[in-house]
């Protein structure tokens, strides 16, 4: 097993040789445009890690983890149209760069090359490839549909919102490290098991970009703080804190969550100091670890040595210590 940089490096040269050079232009430039905005490449690399851990050549896995790439991406087109979101990773969003209909087609491109990626596998891949392909991404348009249904209700459950956060985004790793594993030929056992792995482990890192979201530090988080009090969105830090205050802050909590304002900061501040009196913060920081220890758990089933154990627990760890 390879370090994550490493992994991001092979991913990132075999990208440079999917840039599309093809008519029309306002079809294909808006998918080059996307695809190199950058992010944290954290699926694709996952995709080449599991295909390591299980004896595979990593390099095989190279058009399964675009296609998980390049389908991420088209949901990110498709989510800033519905979100009306004017920026993605500080740049213009494709729909703002373009217009609306290019970017509803552009997506729908990038969603049938993430299909056709998978035609360089032998029949029997392209089946298990396609088939958990096929689930997750219909998993993640129920997840985005919650969490559009979550924004005009006001009666949305901790249990409801981790249903979301899963298929949303949880699924998709989940689906990342199982894919690496088909391309790798591991047993179903232990495909099954990385899926679960992943699947926790997006589980926490969604928990961990809430708290962030709230708490992260401006200079390295990439991205305004208190970006989703601002969109009054109910994340799990907000639901906590709905059922830990007493009935006047729960409500000045709800009053808050429907303010419109110029200037946010009062606000912002205030809502965070609601987030750590209740005790939200902290029991969204124990979520964390609880997600990310069950996701360790599940590392016992694997048929893998206790060397690349460690290194998958490493790799956690990182990432649920990350700032950004």
């Amino acid at each position: 097993m390879q370090s994550t940089p490493f992994y991001q490096d092979a991913f990132l040269n075999y990208l440079k040789t999917f840039t599309i050079d093809r008519k029309p232009a306002n079809l294909y430039e808006p998918i080059n445009y996307i695809l190199e905005l950058g992010g944290k490449r954290l699926r694709p690399v996952l995709t080449l890690m599991a295909t390591d851990v299980f004896n595979g050549d990593y390099k095989s896995a190279l058009s399964a983890a675009l296609s998980i790439e390049v389908f991420h991406n088209f949901s990110l087109v498709h989510d800033d149209i519905m979100d009306a979101a004017p920026l993605r990773r500080g740049k213009e969003t494709v729909h703002k760069k373009w217009d609306i209909n290019t970017g509803i087609l552009s997506g729908d491109a990038m969603l049938i090359m993430a299909y056709q990626l998978y035609e360089t596998y032998s029949p029997d891949v392209f089946q298990a490839l396609a088939k958990l392909f096929s689930k997750t991404a219909l998993e993640v348009c129920e997840g985005q549909q919650y969490d559009v249904d979550f924004e005009v209700r006001n009666d949305v459950t901790i249990a409801e919102y981790l249903k979301m956060i899963e298929y949303k985004t949880a699924v998709l790793v989940g689906a990342a490290m199982q894919m690496g594993a088909i391309v790798a030929n591991a047993n179903k056992e232990d495909q099954d098991a990385i899926y679960s792995f992943g699947r926790l482990l997006g589980i926490a890192f969604q928990l961990q970009d809430d708290y962030l979201d709230a708490f992260g530090d401006p200079k390295t988080f990439g991205k305004q703080v208190g970006g989703d009090i601002i969109e009054n969105k109910k994340t799990y830090l907000y639901l906590k804190a709905k059922a830990f205050l007493n009935d006047v802050e729960a409500k000045e909590l709800h009053t808050l969550f429907n303010l419109e304002l110029d200037d946010n900061t009062n606000k912002i501040l205030r809502v965070k100091e609601l987030f750590i009196n209740s005790g939200s913060a902290n029991a969204t920081k124990q979520a964390i670890k609880d997600y990310t220890d069950k996701a360790y758990n599940v590392l016992d089933d694997l048929s893998i040595s206790n060397d690349k154990k460690e290194q998958l627990k490493a790799f956690g760890n990182a990432l649920m210590t990350r700032t950004v």
